[in-house]
């Protein structure tokens, strides 16, 4: 007898998952293995998911979690007033009485956090940054490690704690090291899942800087996964992430000497 499956498709490629089940289940029918060995359950969000519209009530245009479009001072303290009276109607259905007094200005305090700091980078432009030609013609790893990951993943609005380093070989360009801290908090600063993180930071610096090779490991906790759910040890719980371009990505011996470096 084959082991129970049970699935759970909580993703937009729902369509896609059900197909390979299917196959699945025929292939095993064809090795006389009876669909009933296998539990499938569909989530009910997706057995009723709907296509949402693509602007809100104001009129105003939506965009992934991790996106970016940049609005102004007006605008953020509009989304900030309008963000409040919805907090305050989560306090209300969550019974929390706003009477006391730890709770009195938290719908404030909540939309103000949210739209000006851990979403922060939906709405701000890029930093201001400044590349600088490589004259000696410098053709070995620059590292930077321990720069501060601090996002939220956009599944259950978890905080993301960790830390990445970023290392590249140049071609006709540098730049400060500071400057890799700036990109990686704005792009921090959204809802994001760690997988597209390290994608994002590295197309913006490969589009940057045409380095010769480039490599983003991010390794963090998911307070998803420790607060709740399966509840993971704190202390021991980290996912790690790597992408590598170029000599990166093709050439085992330099891609093991940036893992020794930046793990020592």
């Amino acid at each position: 007898m084959v082991s129970q499956l049970k699935l759970k498709f909580i993703t937009r490629e729902n369509n896609k998952m059900k197909n390979e089940i299917e196959e699945s289940i025929t292939t095993n029918k064809m090795n006389n293995i009876n669909s009933s060995d296998f539990d499938v359950e569909v989530d009910e969000f997706e057995q009723h998911r709907i296509e949402y519209h693509n602007t809100n009530l104001f009129g105003e245009s939506l965009y992934d979690s991790n996106g970016n479009k940049p609005i102004s001072d007006e605008e953020k303290l509009l989304m900030t007033e309008r963000l409040e009276k919805k907090y305050e109607e989560i306090l209300d259905i969550l019974r929390i009485n706003r009477n006391d007094p730890n709770s009195s200005n938290t719908p404030h305090r909540v939309a103000k956090m949210m739209v000006n700091e851990l979403l922060i980078g939906r709405y701000t432009l890029p930093p201001k940054l400044t590349v600088f030609p490589n004259r000696k013609n410098v053709n070995e790893l620059i590292i930077s490690k321990g720069i501060t990951v601090m996002s939220m993943c956009s599944h259950h609005w978890q905080p993301i704690s960790g830390t990445v380093s970023i290392g590249y070989i140049p071609g006709k360009y540098i730049i400060g090291l500071s400057k890799l801290t700036r990109i990686t908090e704005w792009f921090c600063r959204r809802a994001q899942i760690q997988e597209e993180l390290g994608e994002q930071i590295a197309n913006y610096l490969e589009d940057l800087l045409k380095p010769k090779a480039l490599g983003v490991v991010i390794s963090s906790k998911h307070y998803c996964m420790i607060a709740r759910g399966v509840k993971g040890d704190e202390a021991k719980s980290a996912m790690v992430t790597s992408v590598m371009r170029g000599h990166l990505l093709r050439e085992l011996n330099l891609r093991q000497e940036f893992l020794k470096l930046i793990n020592d």
